[in-house]
């Protein structure tokens, strides 16, 4: 592979020149959509979405003018698009096309992002991304503007200003203009709060890179952290004149750090540590013996995550874990013996939260739709405890937080529709038929609803104004009683034994559990109550409670036997959310979101086939010794891609001119695409012969997502019809046909998975089979069939893999066809289009060794792993006398995983192999590739 390929893949996975997030043909055309425009942006709704696009409108309007002045001055408008098929909640802009989605279905959880209304929250944060994008389209940036379209813009804003400082900003703009925001949140702090309690010191690559070993936050709040700071102690222009000159790229190298470094008169070192340190001075290292951060100090690396307990009885303990080696389940801990046994391995689901009782385990699945991407469900399950068994209770449903009612007959889940709006629904719990909808008369948003009484549920609440209370909801009307005054304060997970609602509320900087007696409230004295992370989801049983605690080795199980009570009066409740000393925040638009009005704006019809092509960027390709550049367009709504191409073969010193394009409006996507080569030519007998060649082809596919339960299921089926003319320059024009050549195409693609751990190599169950076969119409007897599967097993631990593959090809017996010749050969040797092969292959993969080390914020190692091989090749071929009937060989193989500029993840390896049988072409014995990317469910 030529350095210039390598380069290129190196290039082409930044996020300048891939999708990153983006769904292509996800929509169902069944959706009509409308739009609001105004100078600063269209935004793009399906119907009955109309409040929240104002809402959006009114809110980008606003902060085009008053938060414009800390990024730049420069303003273009950008396509918002709303999603509101998808249980999904998030958010994010890209260029290359230059737009925003909105996913919006709000969070169950409101600790991690907060409970403004969804829609707003998007609003202000993803919109510091467009100012971002608008303002650093500068220097050198802007010459790979010029030279690559909008997928070099962002190419090169990715490789000048880390993730950390784009998600930093905009969490810091969340924080500046609302009364919440993510900096106010003591969840967001957890991470780095439970490795500093530990006494954890990570060097800055391995927390920007993370670990397969321990545990490290995002890149978010370390972010927050950096921006914050700098804009507390050198200003509010601090982050714009240091990010300009960064995206300009005054510095060639490292041009963030050389910018801090102008702007501050500190290393990037320096400020990074005085700015952890400012966020660190109210956290010390907690040496209380049985602590949550004793336990991680004491274990080196991270255990599993172990959340949301439940008493099965006295002496034993149901909760979720997810570990790094094994996938998400259900776990029984005997308390007095300490002794484990995993019930069942979880379904799919967005996150671990789960409800117990009588027996029976429910909670909400995952399952996307069929063909949409952009659609997905939220379906409830039910698992037995006693018989391990799970069945599936709702299909198509947007269900969220189920709870089983004290009798077992009935259940409660939250509904939340296609215009955003959350009800209570009440389910029979062994057909799950939908029984009763409570009533909704002032929108609330309802998290983790749970059966107080058996004619009374207590939910966590969300108002308009995203203030957040805890709510007692009679079943007969859906009245609500407040249990907390509304405030900005996150509340969740009730949980209730007799009178007693328990809860964990963020007040005072900290994440800390309550409890609401017969309408008193009490906060719940914990030992190590100090400065450590977060406590959650209490549950009780007689006299013993369990809750969960962060910590640097995973969520922790806490147990008590009692618990200490301190009064909180009511009218104390209300407490100001927690700068965490950064007061630059009180100096802007104190509140603005609170004082932008949802306005009224023109609304009118989105045609869906709106500007269908829609150039925007240049893409340069370089596989020697083929070269080409192409002209690539997408639309906003992800219908229709399309590219016009020009290429160049060193080889054979060939030019081409095409264009090709895939719909994928219906559900079938339809493919086509065009070329014309010129002088195209081959040797024949001792002579050169030259050929123009006009191609074309024109095709279906049919993609299905079929996962379901604990599996990723994907089946393709596609069928193209190829046209191809030849013709031939004199003096060669009467001496070869001209006639046509067409042929079609038939494949199959299925692949089958089970849960993925993240540091398993590959699943621990899997299937994959690709099937394609080659038909000549216009050459008679023209053919070629080609499959090829793998199945993945366990291996000797739980994160080695077993892989077994088998491949079978046939052609016709003259080659009539030249069709290309995919078949997996036998590693190192030269591969030739045989008329029969069979091969067999065995893989055997395990970890070397975990480094979690790089050098000069360049390269960063992860893992390094390696994989045992033995591949069989039978070959039948009764036209050629030369060949062999077996090509066996037998290797080893080395792969680096890594991350590339503390963002870009890339595998990559080496592969020795040793030819027991000839080659064909005459190769050594003794083979060595560089192996370059590496693909999920590939050995």
């Amino acid at each position: 592979m030529t350095c210039a390929r390598i380069f290129y893949c190196l290039v082409a996975c930044l996020p300048g020149f891939r999708a990153a997030g983006q769904v292509f043909a996800g929509t169902p055309p069944s959706l009509h959509w409308k739009q609001i425009d105004i100078p600063a942006a269209r935004v793009i709704f399906p119907s009955g979405m109309e409040r929240q696009a104002e809402q959006v409108a009114a809110i980008v309007s606003r902060l085009s003018h008053t938060t414009l002045a800390t990024v730049g001055p420069r303003q273009h408008p950008i396509d918002i698009v709303f999603q509101n098929q998808t249980t999904i909640s998030n958010g994010f802009v890209q260029l290359a096309p230059f737009r925003s989605e909105f996913e919006l279905t709000p969070d169950q959880n409101s600790f991690e992002l907060g409970s403004l209304p969804w829609q707003k929250m998007l609003a202000i944060h993803e919109y510091r991304h467009v100012q971002q994008y608008n303002n650093y389209r500068v220097g050198l940036s802007r010459a790979f503007f010029y030279l690559f379209g909008e997928g070099g813009q962002e190419l090169a804003n990715d490789l000048s200003l880390p993730n950390w400082f784009w998600e930093g900003d905009a969490v810091y703009q969340e924080t500046l203009v609302s009364r919440q925001g993510r900096g106010r949140l003591p969840n967001f702090f957890d991470g780095y709060r439970a490795l500093w309690a530990a006494g954890k010191a990570y060097s800055w690559m391995k927390l920007r890179n993370g670990s397969l070993l321990d545990y490290t936050p995002n890149h978010y709040p370390v972010g927050y952290m950096l921006v914050s700071y700098g804009r507390e102690k050198y200003g509010d222009q601090f982050w714009k004149k240091v990010s300009h000159d960064a995206a300009a790229f005054r510095g060639l190298f490292y041009p963030l750090q050389r910018s801090i470094r102008k702007y501050s008169g500190l290393s990037f070192s320096q400020f990074r540590e005085e700015a952890l340190t400012h966020f660190r001075s109210e956290v010390s290292v907690d040496s209380t013996a049985g602590s949550p951060a004793a336990f991680a100090r004491n274990h080196r690396h991270f255990v599993a995550d172990e959340e949301f307990p439940q008493f099965l009885d006295s002496t034993h303990l149901l909760f979720a874990r997810t570990a790094y080696d094994r996938i998400p389940a259900f776990v029984i801990r005997d308390i007095s013996s300490g002794r484990e046994h995993k019930l069942r391995s979880r379904s799919v689901a967005l996150d671990p939260y789960f409800s117990y009782r009588n027996g029976q385990i429910v909670y909400a699945g995952y399952e996307p739709d069929l063909r949409w991407g952009w659609r997905d469900y939220g379906v409830i399950r039910i698992l037995n405890v006693q018989t391990g068994k799970e069945k599936r209770l709702s299909t198509r449903s947007k269900y969220f937080s189920p709870d089983l009612s004290p009798d077992g007959n009935q259940l409660v889940a939250v509904q939340v529709n296609e215009q955003g709006l959350s009800a209570l629904h009440l389910l029979n719990s062994q057909t799950g038929a939908l029984e009763k909808i409570l009533p909704n008369p002032d929108s609330l948003y309802f998290s983790h609803p749970k059966y107080f009484r058996p004619d009374e549920l207590v939910a966590a609440v969300r108002n308009r104004r995203g203030e957040m209370s805890l709510a007692l909801v009679r079943i007969a009307d859906g009245s609500i009683r407040l249990l907390t005054p509304f405030s900005m304060q996150v509340l969740d997970y009730p949980s209730a034994r007799g009178d007693t609602v328990f809860f964990t509320a963020g007040r005072l900087g900290q994440d800390r559990l309550y409890a609401s007696i017969r309408d008193s409230l009490f906060c719940l004295q914990l030992s190590h109550s100090g400065s450590a992370p977060g406590d959650y989801a209490l549950q009780s049983f007689g006299s013993r409670y369990a809750w969960s605690t962060f910590t640097a080795t995973g969520w922790r199980l806490q147990l008590s036997d009692t618990l200490n009570l301190r009064p909180v009066q009511r009218d104390d409740w209300d407490q100001p959310l927690d700068l965490q000393g950064i007061f630059s925040l009180s100096r802007g638009p104190a509140a603005l979101l609170d004082h932008i009005e949802d306005g009224e704006f023109p609304v009118t019809t989105y045609p869906a086939g709106r500007k269908l092509i829609n150039f925007h960027s240049w893409r340069p390709y370089f596989n020697d010794p083929d070269y080409s550049f192409s002209l690539v367009s997408e639309n906003v709504l992800g219908t229709l891609q399309s590219d016009i191409f020009v290429g160049y073969n060193r080889n054979e010193s060939y030019r081409q001119l095409g264009a090709d394009a895939t719909y994928g409006a219906m559900f079938p996507l339809i493919n086509a695409e065009v070329a014309y080569t010129f002088d195209r030519n081959a040797l024949y007998g001792n002579r050169k012969i030259y050929w123009n060649e006009f191609g074309a082809f024109a095709g279906v596919s049919l993609p299905f997502n079929l996962s379901r339960g604990r599996n990723y299921t994907n089946l393709q089926l596609a069928s193209d019809l190829d046209y191809t003319f030849r013709q031939f320059r004199a003096p060669y024009q009467d001496s070869f046909s001209a006639k046509p050549l067409t042929y079609w195409i038939g494949q199959l693609d299925f692949s089958n998975q089970v849960q993925q751990a993240l540091r398993q190599i590959y699943p621990r169950f899997a299937q994959t089979l690709d099937m394609t076969w080659d038909e000549g119409l216009s050459t008679a007897g023209a053919r070629q069939f080609l499959a090829s599967g793998y199945i993945y097993l366990p291996g000797l631990s739980t994160v080695h893999s077993l892989v077994l593959g088998a491949a079978f090809q046939q052609r016709d017996s003259l080659n009539r066809g030249g069709f290309s010749n995919n078949f997996p050969f036998s590693r190192g040797y030269s591969s030739e289009n045989f008329y029969r092969m069979l091969r067999l292959a065995a893989n055997y993969h395990f970890p070397l060794i975990y480094p979690d080390a790089g050098f000069g914020n360049l390269l960063y190692v992860l893992r390094v792993r390696a994989n045992l091989y033995f591949d069989y090749t039978r070959v039948v071929d009764p036209y050629d006398v030369n060949v062999q009937p077996q090509y066996r060989s037998f290797g080893a193989e080395i792969y680096f995983d890594t991350q590339w500029w503390n963002e870009l993840a890339l595998s990559f390896g080496i592969r020795y192999s040793r030819l027991i049988d000839p080659d064909y072409e005459g190769r050594g014995p003794n083979q060595w590739e560089f192996i370059l990317p590496i693909n999920l469910l590939a050995p």
